[in-house]
């Protein structure tokens, strides 16, 4: 009986270390660099069930990649905020996309 209890409290402990799908941390981003001008998508049909993410430029290591546009399962009660770069003051902060 102790090593079903071991093993159920083991298992725990490594689900509740285990991050949720869809959790991840935002991230905070702020530069001198101004971001290009946003590109110029074709949104497709719509898709029941899903919201389109329109593509946007993230910082990497020194310069802006655009990052294509795409489906995000739709969240009941929600809506999605794109991904966006604002200026402040002299810099550029990007802030992530997220349900609100």
């Amino acid at each position: 009986m102790n090593i079903r209890r071991t093993i159920i409290a083991a298992m725990l402990a490594i689900a509740a270390g285990i991050p949720l799908a869809g959790q991840a941390a935002r991230v905070n981003v702020d530069i001198e660099v101004a971001p290009p001008p946003d590109r110029v998508e074709v949104v497709p049909a719509p898709r029941t069930g899903y919201v389109w993410a329109p593509g946007y430029y993230r910082w990497d290591g020194g310069h802006h990649l655009w990052v294509k546009g795409h489906w995000i399962r739709e969240r009941e009660g929600h809506h999605w905020v794109p991904h966006r770069w604002e200026q402040r003051d002299q810099r550029w902060h990007f802030e992530e996309g997220h349900w609100d």
